[in-house]
């Protein structure tokens, strides 16, 4: 094989786009491609490099393709990397700065407001304005960060964290239970977490993907939980009330619908803290990048968003500082 070979990078984008989502109608849709357009970059790589790259069957990876493979994920970052040394001000011809979110039915984009309203302009360094994206959860942003969708994420940070990424911690909000004004504590003007342990704890879902939620039910006993399914915070709060033993948590500043029949009630001794972290791609390049990480940094010293008392709060991963 002829060592002294050109390699396409939108074939090589097109094969490690393929070996992530394992499935060439996905792949094409993450890339703008149609599928036919894509198969033929693939094609013209395996031609070029004189071997098969992909099984067609069932979409997997050949042993040259696993060897392949992580050569050509540093191929990208490279030329991503160069191209962004020589636009101005290492703009990428202009590209907005993509972040992602997760962790919907709390809000993220309300903190996000606070840090970026008025200064995406200067965060992107007049790239234009922030392109927000929905992630489903952490491993669906991880997922996109690694390939390059988004470039970077905000919402709650828990381990195992994928080693090519890193994170910062942005704001450490209080939470509050939330449960019907039938529940037996419903008057009180304040509870500690323990009191909750002999209710029905109430979950938009699965609990193994809410990671604050099962810590939670962990730390303070709580043993009885339900999950119902993410139709969006009024009809989850709806749900809350419709038994008076279910109660669930919500960070504090989170905008409430009007729900008839709903206490929110704040939590204390200790106050549980609710971590939003800022993640990105290890060595990203993007300049509205560091111009976010700082404004984020800014915006957590005014408003005081990094207070911790392990005597006062509680964090299912206590920070190693501020």
């Amino acid at each position: 094989m002829d060592l002294d070979l050109d390699l396409d990078m939108a074939q090589v984008r097109a094969f490690v786009r393929v070996a992530e989502e394992l499935h060439f109608g996905r792949a094409a849709g993450t890339l703008g491609l149609s599928q036919q357009a894509l198969s033929k970059r693939v094609a013209r790589l395996e031609s070029l490099l004189g071997t098969t790259l992909l099984h067609r069957g069932g979409v997997g990876l050949t042993e040259a393709g696993r060897r392949f493979l992580p050569a050509a994920r540093q191929a990208l970052a490279a030329a991503d990397a160069a191209v962004a040394a020589v636009t101005p001000d290492g703009r990428r011809g202009g590209r907005p700065l993509r972040v992602d979110v997760w962790g919907h039915l709390y809000a993220p984009m309300r903190t996000l407001a606070e840090v970026a309203g008025g200064v995406a302009d200067d965060i992107t360094g007049g790239a234009g304005e922030l392109a927000l994206g929905h992630g489903r959860d952490l491993p669906s942003v991880t997922a996109a960060l690694l390939r390059g969708d988004a470039d970077a994420a905000f919402g709650r940070v828990h381990p195992p964290l994928h080693p090519a990424l890193s994170h910062r911690l942005v704001r450490l909000e209080p939470v509050d239970a939330v449960l019907s004004a039938d529940h037996p504590l419903a008057a009180e003007p304040a509870l500690r977490p323990d009191q909750l342990s002999g209710g029905l704890l109430w979950a938009p879902g699965a609990l193994d993907r809410l990671d604050f939620l099962h810590r939670f039910a962990e730390r303070f006993g709580v043993r009885d939980i339900a999950t119902g399914v993410n139709l969006g915070l009024a009809h989850f709060l709806a749900e809350v009330t419709h038994d008076p033993r279910r109660f669930s948590l919500l960070p504090a500043d989170v905008p409430l619908p009007d729900v008839p029949g709903l206490r929110c009630v704040p939590l204390v001794d200790p106050t549980p803290l609710y971590a939003w972290s800022l993640v990105w791609r290890t060595g990203h390049g993007h300049p509205g990048l560091a111009r976010l990480t700082a404004a984020c940094a800014a915006r957590a010293g005014r408003a005081r968003w990094l207070e911790y008392d392990p005597a006062r709060d509680w964090l299912p991963e206590p920070p190693s500082g501020p």
